[in-house]
């Protein structure tokens, strides 16, 4: 199948899946992973009406980001260094890997400099994976209090991966407990979540059922080649 036709086929199961757990799909956004598409491949999603993309190299992020429509909202979905921040910041409307205090003070200096606001989400290692960067979920609270008084810098939401399984239903433990560490934190004065970023092309109808706002989809859309 070419792009349209898996475009629409994740569309599809994005509504059942938000019809099976009685969900608006309009409250869930897609996120195509285009880290391995060309620009062809982009802008033929693009005008089948995604508006979000997700890079996780920067150099390369940079390469497309001037030759594609304005109005795309690009998402930083890699780990980020810190000496990279200044570029992903210039480059991009949504950071998914904030997951320590070092890189929010850089962001939040970068930000304050440029008199704007970054938007972030903070990246919990839900399973404990030791390839996997990511906060540990018993921190989250006590990081999201820490960065909260930092100028320029705004928490929306959290973001993290199952471990990768080739059952989908093995990842609805991790989305059920990344749900209710969303949910806590929403009774937490000062903090206002509205992103639940989980779910991608291999686990993404579990996700829905189970509470996300935000998926990051790539192979499903681009083919094999993106391993999102």
């Amino acid at each position: 199948m070419g792009i349209p036709a898996n475009i629409q086929m994740v569309r599809d199961a994005v509504r059942q899946a938000a019809a099976r757990s009685n969900r608006d799909p309009g409250d869930i956004t897609l996120v195509a992973v285009s880290k391995t598409a060309g620009l062809e491949e982009i802008r033929e999603a693009y005008d089948l009406g995604l508006r979000h993309f997700g890079e996780n190299r920067l150099q390369e992020a940079m390469d497309k980001i001037p030759r594609c429509p304005p109005d795309i909202a690009w998402h930083f979905i890699g780990h980020l260094q810190t000496n990279k921040a200044k570029g992903v910041l210039e480059g991009f409307s949504l950071i998914h890997s904030l997951d320590r205090y070092r890189l929010a003070k850089r962001l939040s200096s970068l930000a304050a400099a440029a008199e704007r606001t970054v938007r972030v989400l903070v990246q919990i290692n839900i399973a404990g994976e030791a390839a996997k960067f990511g906060l540990p979920p018993g921190e989250t609270e006590g990081f999201i209090r820490d960065i909260g008084p930092l100028p320029g810098l705004e928490v929306v939401g959290l973001m993290a991966m199952a471990p990768f399984a080739p059952d989908p239903e093995e990842s609805r433990p991790y989305f059920r407990d990344m749900k209710a560490i969303f949910d806590s934190l929403q009774q937490v004065p000062g903090v206002n979540l509205e992103i639940l970023s989980m779910g991608m092309s291999g686990d993404f109808t579990v996700a829905v059922e189970e509470g996300a706002t935000m998926l990051r989809i790539g192979s499903l859309i681009f083919g094999s080649q993106s391993n999102d």
